[in-house]
């Protein structure tokens, strides 16, 4: 069975580098006050980071079904999405 801890190990690591790439970003919002940077780190942070805690932390905890998991991450997603476009002015 090593696709579960495989699995975990790339989840992990997505989030991982999903929060340094957020923490740039949000070190950009900080030093040049950039809304633009802002939204690019709550974009990343909600596509890249969220993902982890809510299918490994909050799932077992709160016995979400697999489906509710699953919205609960595209969710996560979505809101990602939106916040990066917003960052690059196109919506």
């Amino acid at each position: 069975m090593i696709g579960e801890p495989l699995l975990f190990a790339t989840a992990a690591l997505v989030a991982a580098l999903g929060g340094v790439a957020a923490a740039l970003a949000a070190r950009g919002y900080r030093r040049h006050d950039s809304t633009t940077m802002g939204l690019l780190a709550v974009g990343v942070f909600c596509v890249a980071v969220l993902p982890f805690p809510i299918g490994y932390g909050l799932a077992p905890l709160l016995a979400l079904s697999d489906a509710a998991t699953l919205l609960c991450i595209l969710l996560a997603h979505i809101a990602g999405l939106v916040a990066m476009l917003a960052s690059l002015d196109a919506i």
